[in-house]
């Protein structure tokens, strides 16, 4: 490995940070704000025709942004990104490289990992998915019956439901509005139940996405809505017109009933949080079509640029992966809100969710011991003005501090231009209010002390290409702050041990014989529900 692994509590910067902290902890927004006529300047970063970011409204100081660069420095951050790039295997535990932002990149240069052009095989198999994409969208792919689709249903969960989920909502603006995209990611048998009410028969496409097409959730659904749709047309053989396979298991695949003229991969350098720029994103692909979705990678890539690029000061994944690790490790704050007004980005929060805490919600480190420090908070959010009018009272005046990202864009996507208006001047004002404060009022419940830090994210306009920069900007974010914390952000070993257990419950339930060894509480709750079935 080309970067090291360093427990971040031993470097000079996070001593010199502890006692950093002690001084800044006194000091107010306020006061930096007013004090600082040239804060701002100093302070944000401008990307031309794509987006200003302002980090002037956070408790730091000069001394605190000059320590949390040493500290990245201490901790390798810019050769873990050279060596994630690279193609390095850096996800050690599963043995795996990192790859996703060969996906979005444009070069047509050979780029071997072992043995294998990556850049070719990805774009050999995107070059599929925009022919397949554009011929759903223009009519020239029909259903079994002959008519041209309608509905598009994506089964998935995680990170083949989250990311094109999203993405689909994000993108209205720009979507084929003939075409009603569905997703179905719950085992609750409501989620399918309900789609499958609103959908027709002969007009829709069945897209399941499952890397090797044996989850649970998403076989479940699968199989429900392939019965589901032969009762319906009569025939098994309109699987092999309206089912679409996103996967790797060629042999599941078929054995399903699925064409490999409709099977799309991607390889195990793709991890499922960060699987959206792959043929996980065909339903964002026929939404869009092809053009707008290269666009979205192009987006991608040039944050991917930019991060390789700049230096720290003018870095945004790196300021906002330096300053969330001020707030969690030197300021105590266990949780980090997210905060688009944008009702376009109402999914953003949720997805991010899994990016970031299935990524660093880690309590061992890279060397395979237990960490004495913070990891990754809660992230959590709403978009505004929605928020405001919920959860903003806790951030305003409760008892946590709680960082939190606003993002907007300047230009809106629909004709709206007075509600837009309105919209950015509660944009404006939380941020303002959140630093600034109250210190005066006629009774102690109307007072607000501010010092809520705030980042602001606002886009020129939130087209593909700037939706492509959002994500990969996070994703970024999330990657050094793991090097900090020094885990591995790209496995995911929590998620596994409900899913075994599940899977043994599950006989127990659909069987009447004895139950096995659980603790009380679980076999109490077992009988329970048996006693129902």
């Amino acid at each position: 490995m080309s970067f090291p692994s360093v427990n971040p509590t031993t470097t000079a910067a996070w001593k010199a940070l502890e006692v950093h902290a002690k001084t800044a902890k006194d000091v107010h927004l306020r006061d930096l704000l007013s004090k600082e006529a040239d804060r701002f300047e100093r302070m944000h970063v401008r990307v031309e025709d794509l987006l200003l970011f302002d980090y002037a409204k956070h408790r730091v100081s000069e001394e605190t942004l000059n320590l949390l660069e040493q500290l990245f420095h201490e901790c390798g951050a810019v050769q873990a990104l050279q060596a994630q790039m690279g193609g390095e295997a850096i996800n050690q535990t599963e043995g795996r490289a990192v790859l996703h932002s060969v996906l979005r990149d444009p070069s047509t240069e050979s780029f071997e990992v072992q043995g294998e052009d990556v850049r070719a095989l990805a774009r050999g198999e995107r070059e599929r998915m925009f022919a397949f994409a554009d011929a759903i969208r223009d009519g020239r792919k029909k259903s079994f019956t002959g008519k041209k689709f309608t509905h598009i249903v994506n089964i998935g969960i995680g990170g083949s439901d989250l990311g094109p989920r999203m993405a689909v909502e994000a993108l209205k603006p720009f979507s084929d509005r003939s075409l009603q995209m569905h997703f179905v990611a719950n085992v609750d048998g409501s989620d399918l139940h309900e789609c499958l009410m609103k959908v027709d028969p002969e007009r829709t496409l069945f897209i399941v996405a499952s890397k090797t097409f044996t989850t649970q959730e998403t076989m479940a659904n699968a199989e429900a809505a392939r019965t589901w749709l032969i009762q319906k047309l009569g025939t098994t053989a309109c699987t092999q017109k309206q089912f679409v396979a996103l996967s790797t298991n060629s042999e599941k695949v078929k054995a399903f009933g699925i064409s490999e003229k409709n099977t799309f991969g991607f390889w195990d350098w793709v991890g499922g949080r960060y699987s959206v720029w792959s043929a996980i994103g065909m339903p964002v692909c026929i939404s869009i079509g092809s053009i707008q979705f290269q666009q979205f990678l192009d987006g991608a890539h040039a944050m991917d640029r930019h991060t390789a690029e700049q230096p720290f000061r003018q870095n945004i994944p790196q300021i906002m992966a330096a300053l969330g690790i001020w707030y969690r490790n030197f300021m105590s704050a266990a949780s980090h809100a997210v905060l688009p007004y944008d009702q376009y980005l109402h999914r953003f929060a949720a997805y991010l969710q899994q990016a970031d805490m299935e990524s660093n919600g880690k309590y061992v480190d890279r060397n395979g011991e237990r960490v004495t420090y913070a990891t990754g908070p809660v992230v959590w959010g709403e978009p505004g003005t929605n928020g405001q009018h919920a959860f903003y009272q806790l951030i305003h005046q409760g008892t946590e501090l709680i960082p939190a990202d606003f993002i907007a864009s300047v230009l809106p996507e629909h004709p709206l231009h007075a509600h837009h208006a309105k919209l950015l001047s509660n944009f404006l004002a939380q941020t303002e209010a959140l630093a600034i404060g109250r210190p005066k009022a006629a009774t102690a419940y109307k007072v607000f002390e501010g010092n809520r830090p705030t980042s602001t994210l606002l886009f020129d306009r939130m087209n593909p290409f700037a939706l492509g920069a959002l994500i990969a900007l996070y994703e970024h974010k999330i990657f050094f702050q793991g090097v900090i914390w020094n885990v591995y952000s790209y496995d995911q070993w929590g998620v596994e041990l409900g899913k075994e257990m599940a899977n043994a419950i599950l006989p127990e339930l659909e069987g009447d014989g004895e139950l096995g060894a659980h603790d009380p509480s679980t076999t109490a709750l077992l009988k329970h529900v048996r006693s129902f079935l």
